[in-house]
């Protein structure tokens, strides 16, 4: 057997892994990594490591980098998360597209962050597996710093500083060499702009055809307040229209909210949706010092309500979430029924704002 066929045979295995874990129990999807790398209050020289000492800008604060120059503490991050019974790790590769990386000039390396974020999930993943309970790696896709259907500029509507093209060619290189760093997942989440994330789902497919196999996907779009709606302007149920010929393992909503804000967009996907649904709220709103005052206890009691209602599949945490708070999910869950997938009439159904379904 050759290493590609080895490869391929191991990802079919996890495949089915993953889809027999999904209909007997509610998985847990890790927490936030910005929390954790901030805990470790790294200067500008340890984002720098030798490799991009005398780059000509700074890099603190760019936690992909992290990947190439302190892979320890991105290691220690997942394996914290793994000891606290994750199920699905998340790459630290938010912002490995070459649109956010020219933030930093770092355009050029956008590939090798998300080919070194998923080896880095990929090793400690494989070492916490067991038969019982495999673990799983979710590629990250943030949403990039730029959006197809908003302006940059309030007085004029019709500006833009992306187009579809740009979003497809940065998209199709990030699942690239995710792929090729070994995901199990790609998790497109923090959705703020229905284009950017019909521009990534393109470029996956295209992607899919070029290696000759698909890849489960994820999709989380944000909620940013209790309007309901998306940044650009979709209910849930709109956005779920939009997205649904992607044939997404997983639909749901993270960022943005606390569990209790979160739970009527969370209920909706769960009536809407004809496959699991995901959700990982924040710790609670920033309070007025930046930080998230829901604590692992506080968390607990919401998302196991989640759970008694039948409303979740797989859970987790956002911002301000550390391994404290995903024990406590674990725990919250352990032993629960996870959501059934409802089976749902065929009709028309269409998006623009709103959804529209036509009646029978």
């Amino acid at each position: 057997m050759t290493a590609a066929q080895s490869d391929r045979s191991a990802r079919e295995t996890r495949n089915k892994q993953l889809l027999e874990a999904l209909q007997s129990r509610i998985l847990v999807l890790d927490g936030a990594a910005g929390t954790m790398i901030q805990a470790e209050k790294l200067d500008e020289a340890a984002y720098r490591g030798e490799r991009f000492a005398d780059w000509d800008c700074d890099v603190q604060g760019n936690n992909d980098l992290l990947n190439l120059t302190r892979p320890d503490v991105i290691s220690r991050m997942h394996k914290a998360y793994l000891e606290a019974g994750s199920d699905i790790i998340e790459t630290n590769t938010f912002s490995s597209t070459t649109i956010a990386q020219a933030d930093y000039q770092m355009e050029e390396i956008a590939v090798e962050m998300n080919r070194e974020g998923a080896r880095l999930a990929r090793e400690a993943a494989d070492e916490f597996s067991t038969g019982d309970k495999p673990r799983f790696v979710a590629g990250a896709m943030g949403p990039t710093n730029r959006a197809g259907s908003l302006s940059p500029d309030v007085n004029n509507p019709g500006a833009r500083n992306i187009d579809f093209d740009g979003l497809h060619k940065a998209y199709a290189e990030e699942v690239r060499a995710l792929i090729e760093g070994g995901v199990d997942l790609l998790l497109l989440e923090t959705i703020t702009d229905t284009i950017n994330a019909k521009a990534a789902v393109f470029a996956m497919e295209d992607v899919f055809e070029e290696v000759g196999f698909r890849v489960p996907l994820m999709i989380s779009v944000m909620i940013p307040d209790q309007s309901g709606r998306t940044l650009s302007g979709q209910t849930p149920e709109g956005f779920w229209n939009s997205v649904r010929h992607a044939r997404p393992l997983t639909i749901g909503v993270n960022c943005s909210l606390g569990p209790d804000l979160m739970r009527p967009y969370v209920a909706e996907f769960a009536r809407i949706a004809d496959t699991f649904v995901c959700a990982y709220p924040n710790a609670g709103l920033p309070n007025a010092f930046g930080e998230y005052d829901e604590t692992p206890e506080s968390m607990r009691t919401h998302l196991e309500e989640w759970a008694d209602s039948g409303l979740i599949n797989v859970l987790g945490g956002c911002c301000g979430t550390t391994p404290a708070h995903i024990r406590a999910f674990v725990e919250a869950v352990t032993g629960k029924a996870p959501r059934e997938v409802p089976q749902l009439e065929t009709t028309m159904r269409l998006s623009g704002l709103e959804a529209f379904k036509m009646a029978g």
